[in-house]
């Protein structure tokens, strides 16, 4: 069912900081910040040659990552995104397995602009799990 590794996601405290580290330390292709208000956060994609990072920044005091930067102030892995054909396929064969979806179970667009559900990290070892059709 799942695909390949899409991006692995960074919860980070000072985007600017994150941003210098992966640019001017690392070598890395860092994207423009993109404000994703459905989402709560700010956006930066860092491409690799195999997948990329994404840098989530909070945007706003509701923010889902400025409740996990509270319990992990200085950040780290938020979440993993794997790639999928067919998202409501996906979806459902998860849901019969026993996955439980996040939110409405309907998938949101997410920062690549395509669709994109979360699962419950208590049924995938304790990781927030991302799907993003492809």
């Amino acid at each position: 069912m799942i695909g390949r590794l899409n991006h692995v996601a960074i919860a980070v405290p000072d985007l600017e900081a994150a941003i210098d580290l992966y640019r001017n330390t690392l070598g890395a292709k860092v994207g423009a910040p993109q404000d994703e208000p459905d989402h709560g956060v700010t956006v930066v994609f860092i491409t690799l040659p195999n997948t990329k990072i994404e840098l989530l920044f909070p945007l706003g005091a509701d923010s889902p990552i400025a409740g996990f930067l509270a319990k992990n102030p200085a950040g780290g892995i938020h979440h993993i995104c794997y790639e999928v054909d067919d998202i409501l396929a996906a979806r459902d064969q998860l849901k019969d397995a026993g996955a439980r979806i996040l939110g409405t179970g309907e998938p949101k667009i997410g920062a690549h602009g395509k669709p994109v559900l979360f699962l419950h990290p208590k049924d995938f070892t304790g990781t927030l799990v991302e799907l993003e059709q492809v």
